[in-house]
């Protein structure tokens, strides 16, 4: 991989298995030292294995992202293994299907704590290692298409709609360090594919995480300098940008909104303006007895 990572320390989280396994082999492959972390340290130990067994570099660690000081402890193994931290891959995560009254709130806060506070947490302790030494970096967070709404996903798309409401906050705090900041959304087939058999038909066996891994290492590497806040989805044979949310026009304005006035500004101008909504662009009620039934003429 012509040294993309070369003289590069970068820590993968979620790197037993599935993406965050590719990850942290394709970067060794390309360069750079690596701790793969991963709860399940058995399967982090057999990755780093895996990369030393080839001639890269590699350590495992078993600390959970979900607890604050055990995260800072991931980027503290990787200074002190390395002497310095230029990359991190946030990919640490937890997935279930569930309707919205059948959650388990404990099930809930798990997901929350591993994917949301999980992301905050590495990525925090990351950005401050990387000023210390000076500044400069690449943090990729791993968001979902998810986060634009899917069925029996709600949990789960919230907290990669937060992963990517962060991933631009800190693009913009840490710009001018020279830390870039972007998010991946991936599709491939994984554990988390396994468990659904929507996600199955729509992510064949060939979309393999490696297939994912060059885009991780683009953004790690120096040449998607000038490339932050960005939300890049890649679905093996796809890849493209997520466009972030905006203030859509017309925007009305008067001096006090009062509850009929509301009413009248839905029924005379925004009704025409509804937005699909989900993943699967879902037309809103209101609209769609005009996409449905188109008038027919004489």
């Amino acid at each position: 991989m012509n040294g993309l990572l070369e003289q590069k320390a970068v820590v993968v989280t979620g790197g037993g298995r599935g993406l965050g396994q590719a990850f942290a082999v394709h970067a060794a492959q390309a360069g750079a030292a690596v701790v793969v972390n991963d709860v399940d340290v058995e399967f982090a130990e057999r990755t780093a294995e895996g990369i030393r067994a080839q001639g890269g570099r590699a350590v495992a660690s078993g600390h959970s992202v979900a607890d604050p000081k055990q995260a800072r402890a991931i980027v503290d193994r990787c200074v002190a293994e390395y002497g310095r931290i230029d990359g991190l891959v946030s990919n640490a995560g937890v997935n279930y299907e569930a309707l919205p009254w059948q959650e388990d709130p404990d099930q809930v806060r798990e997901l929350i704590e591993v994917n949301v506070l999980g992301v905050v947490y590495t990525g925090m302790a990351a950005a401050e290692a990387m000023v210390a030494q000076g500044g400069g970096g690449s943090i990729v967070n791993i968001s979902s298409g998810a986060s634009l709404g899917q069925r029996k996903l709600g949990v789960y798309a919230a907290s990669k709609g937060a992963v990517a409401s962060l991933t631009y906050s800190w693009a913009l705090d840490l710009e001018e360090v020279g830390i870039r900041v972007n998010a991946v959304c991936p599709l491939a087939h994984t554990r988390m594919v396994w468990k659904s058999e929507r996600s199955l038909r729509n992510c064949p066996p060939d979309r393999t995480p490696s297939r994912i891994a060059p885009l991780v290492l683009f953004l790690l590497g120096e040449n998607s300098a000038g490339i932050t806040g960005q939300m890049i989805r890649c679905n093996g044979p796809q890849l493209h940008l997520v466009g972030q949310p905006h203030f859509k026009a017309p925007i009305l304005e008067r001096d006090v909104w009062d509850t009929e006035s509301v009413e009248r500004a839905f029924d005379e101008v925004f009704s025409a303006h509804l937005e699909p909504y989900g993943l699967e662009k879902r037309v809103p009620p209101k609209l769609r007895k005009w996409t449905e039934n188109p008038l027919r003429t004489a």
